[in-house]
Order: C-alpha cells, then structure tokens, then sequence
C-alpha cells in the first residue's frame, strides 16, 4: 500500500453527543432523533444495501451522468484542480471524478477519523501518484483548510479549487441551514472556486414512495436500526416489533419524511428516563428536500454561488450543478 501520498490532518471536530441529543429530542413534540445517528457500522452497511436496491435510483443515475458528461464537466471545472470533498462518500463517485479532473491534490473532507483514512488508503492504493490530504473536521461548521503549501501556493502557482458534495446531501438540510452550509463552502473555496454538487429533483410521488418504501424492507430495517443502536449505546428498551417504519413525500414542504411509528400506547426507558407513546405517535428520523433546478438554483444564489451549469439523466430523475463563487 502506497501511504507516501497521503497527508493527514486532525482538526478534532466536535462529535455529536448521541445520548443528550436523544434524550433532547424525545423530550419534545413531535418526538425526532437527528438521522447522523444512523450510520454504526450496521446502519451504513444497510444504507451500501440501499443505494444498490432497484426502486433506489439516486446512486446509480448520479454515477451515470458522471459517466456521460464527466469529459465535459472536466473541460468546464478545468483539470489540475484541488478537488475538496465534503464527505468521504461513494468511492465510485469520486473515482469517476478524479479520472475526469485529474487533480494536482484530492482533498477529502470528513468528520469520522476512521471512515476517512479507510477510504483516502483505498485511493492511495489505485491512485498512487495523486497527492492526498486528508482532512478530520466537521464540513458543517466553519472552519481553516490546514496551512500547507499546498492551500496557501507562492504567487502565480494557485489552483482552482472545486468542491464535490455528491449524492443530494444537501436535501438532508433544512433549506436554511442548506443555505448556511453552502455559504460556508463558498467562504472556504474562495473567488475563484467552483462547486460540482448532486441534486434530487421533484418527480412523481409514487417513484419518491417506491425509493423510500423498497419492497425488500431494507429501508425500513434501516431506519430500525436506529432504535437497536439506542438499545445497544443508550441501554433503552425499544422493541423493534412494537415500532413500524414509515416514509411518506410532503408536497406541502417538498420532502421525503422519515418516521418510526409506534403501533401502541407504551412505554419506553432511554438512559433511565422515561418516555410516554401514544398509539401512532411517531418519532420523526429523517427528511430528504427534493428540489426543483430553479429552486436549487436560487437557493444556491443566495449562499453567494452563481449558478453555471446543470446536467441531468434522461428522465429527470436527478441533477448535476456546476455553480462557481459569486466575487
């Protein structure tokens, strides 16, 4: 394994604090628990399930128009980049990307230490003459990239600096904080920065139902799973056959929700507290916007990005946006 290439630096984000933010979120109505608490190891192994399942089309039509304008989007973003991530995602995703962009330097971007070096070791491994650094902080909050050579050049050898946030990530965000998010990419990518950043689009509800709602429940043992990690951590008593998992579009709000739903009055004890369900009560995990390409677009330019280019599949399933920093 080549390691020559990589570089590591441990901003020591702040980690969320999964029983106060439990407890916190139990104790209001309705009742949620923030979805960041998904992914144990079993709930990310379920969610690589799910983004192979047949109603699940986002991965798959993201990665296919990679791989029909992936030429163009090079052309456009210009090769010998510094390619940030934000998030160590799909190593498909970014594999596509870099044989496109062919970066001088791959930045990712992650808050889990672990997560982050397994993925840039796997790189370093294929790619074994691209520089890496890799970056241990939180892409939410505000932050320094490192003082290097590398983000701070001599005068006369910048490099563009193009962001990739991948996977419609950015729906999982209120639209507001959506909003702060990308001005927080904008400030750290600079005046001459571009962001390559993936979209789901509205469509039909029912295709939105079926993605969410899979006939083989994996979803549904998904969103589960978030109660067995409570159990487990949080010494609760949740019983998984006493909680049903319910996923619905909200054309009001423009979004998928995620619910877990009790099927009874009950009980339930989280870290010796005590809390009450109503048949039906639910407890909401996750909400995924869907947008249009001229709502995203606005949204985009009002978090200082000047929309560029879009591109999309065939169908109008999902969406690719260039947008470059507003100076």
């Amino acid at each position: 394994m080549n390691t020559a290439n990589i570089h590591f630096y441990d901003l020591h984000p702040t980690m969320a604090d999964l029983k106060a933010e439990v407890l916190k979120g139990l104790s209001v109505q309705p009742k949620t628990i923030p979805p960041k608490f998904f992914y144990d190891q079993y709930g990310s192994q379920l969610f690589d399930q799910i983004t192979e399942l047949p109603e699940y089309y986002p991965t798959r039509t993201e990665i296919g128009i990679f791989h029909e304008h992936g030429e163009e989007m090079a052309m456009q973003l210009g090769r010998g980049c510094w390619l940030l991530e934000l998030g160590s995602g799909s190593s498909k995703k970014i594999r596509v990307l870099l044989d496109a962009l062919q970066p001088v330097a791959y930045l990712p971007i992650d808050i889990s230490k672990d997560h982050l070096l397994h993925s840039v070791h796997s790189l370093a491994t294929d790619y074994p003459k691209l520089e890496i650094h890799a970056i241990c902080a939180d892409y939410t909050t505000d932050f320094q990239l490192p003082c290097s050579s590398v983000f701070r050049p001599a005068p006369g050898n910048e490099k563009n600096r193009v962001a990739f946030f991948p996977g419609s990530s950015i729906g999982n965000f209120e639209p507001s904080a959506a909003q702060e998010l990308l001005q927080r990419v904008a400030h750290l990518l600079g005046p001459k920065g571009a962001l390559l950043i993936g979209v789901d689009l509205k469509k039909d509800p029912t295709h939105l139902h079926a993605a969410y709602n899979d006939a083989q429940g994996v979803t549904a043992a998904f969103n589960l799973n978030l109660l067995t990690r409570l159990n487990r951590e949080l010494q609760a008593d949740f019983k998984l056959t006493e909680f049903e998992h319910h996923a619905f579009y909200n054309n009001q709000l423009g979004r998928v929700e995620m619910h877990l739903v009790s099927k009874c009055v009950q009980e339930i004890q989280v870290d010796g507290q005590r809390f009450a369900f109503a048949e039906g009560e639910n407890i909401h995990t996750e909400n995924s916007y869907k947008y249009t390409v001229t709502e995203f677009q606005n949204l985009a330019s009002a978090a200082g990005f000047q929309p560029a280019q879009v591109w999309m599949d065939a169908a109008g399933l999902f969406s690719v946006h260039r947008l470059r920093v507003r100076r």
